[in-house]
């Protein structure tokens, strides 16, 4: 363990991010009670999060600004929530590292990517880890704490006190690809998509036998449309990457991805959805 210094309170947080991740964990943060500025290069997405966030916690104390420096700049954590590119990610903490105050930690909701490579990005690499929250935030009740190779005890207990003061659950895990929900996850999706590939069952079954046989609330080819697709793939080849070949994609997933047929955002995966506006 890598003891250092206690944190000082968090008190004022700082969301990339105003999507569908961002959006909600900027929403339990003001229900909990904490300053939130908020980010995201889209102002209709800043706008979107702020109708939902005034919904959940009417009166409480959140921003929009235009730039990650400017949501970091007095911040004593800055909860990253950006889209699932490492070159993405490792541009955002370079640039919150050059405006955050020096005892601020930075915590990344990456899903899968690697904590200790974004920290090495830093200057300040014991206050790095990961903060992997879950989708939909405002209904799911585990938030999944990642240790990067460097992450400081005082670091962990700091995002720890934050996550159970918006209600959570928090499991610690160590910095290996996928955590540990992501790489179950994949697993099980992959190998539903095999199936169906190998005419097992079709899809509807194959969801109905996962269901109602297991207990699980969603089907696997029903979870992996609500995911996306694309968002389903780039974790196969990531996985595949550190873990080997049981991650591999099925050619029927990189089929659909390249027709256009990502899920339930597109109205078509492995199963048809009606339009939003239906």
């Amino acid at each position: 363990m890598n003891d250092v210094s206690p944190q000082p309170p968090v008190r004022r947080v700082a969301v990339l991010g105003a999507g569908t991740m961002g959006g909600g964990i900027a929403a339990l943060l003001a229900e909990a009670g904490f300053a939130v500025v908020l980010t995201d290069p889209a102002p209709e997405a800043g706008e979107r999060a702020l109708a939902r966030i005034a919904k959940r916690a009417p009166g409480a104390n959140v921003t929009f600004v235009a730039t990650p420096e400017e949501a970091a700049v007095a911040a004593d954590l800055a909860i990253e929530a950006a889209p699932e590119r490492l070159d993405v990610k490792l541009d955002l903490f370079r640039r919150l590292d050059g405006a955050a105050p020096p005892h601020a930690v930075l915590a990344s909701n990456t899903s899968q990517l690697s904590i200790t490579a974004l920290a090495a990005a830093t200057s300040r690499p014991a206050q790095v880890c990961g903060m992997h929250w879950f989708n939909p935030p405002e209904r799911m009740h585990l938030v999944e704490n990642v240790r990067g190779l460097a992450s400081s005890d005082a670091t962990m207990a700091t995002v720890r006190a934050v996550a159970e003061a918006c209600g959570k659950t928090v499991v610690e895990v160590a910095d290996r690809q996928g955590f540990v929900s992501t790489r179950i996850l994949a697993a099980n999706l992959i190998e539903a998509m095999r199936m169906y590939e190998e005419g097992v069952a079709s899809a509807s079954d194959i969801d109905a036998a996962v269901k109602l046989g297991l207990n699980h609330p969603m089907g696997p080819l029903e979870l992996a449309d609500y995911v996306g697709l694309d968002v389903m793939l780039a974790i196969a080849e990531s996985l595949t990457d550190a873990l080997g070949e049981r991650f591999r994609p099925p050619q029927g997933l990189r089929k659909r991805v390249d027709a256009g047929y990502l899920g339930r955002k597109t109205g078509r995966g492995y199963h048809e959805y009606p339009p939003r506006d239906a």
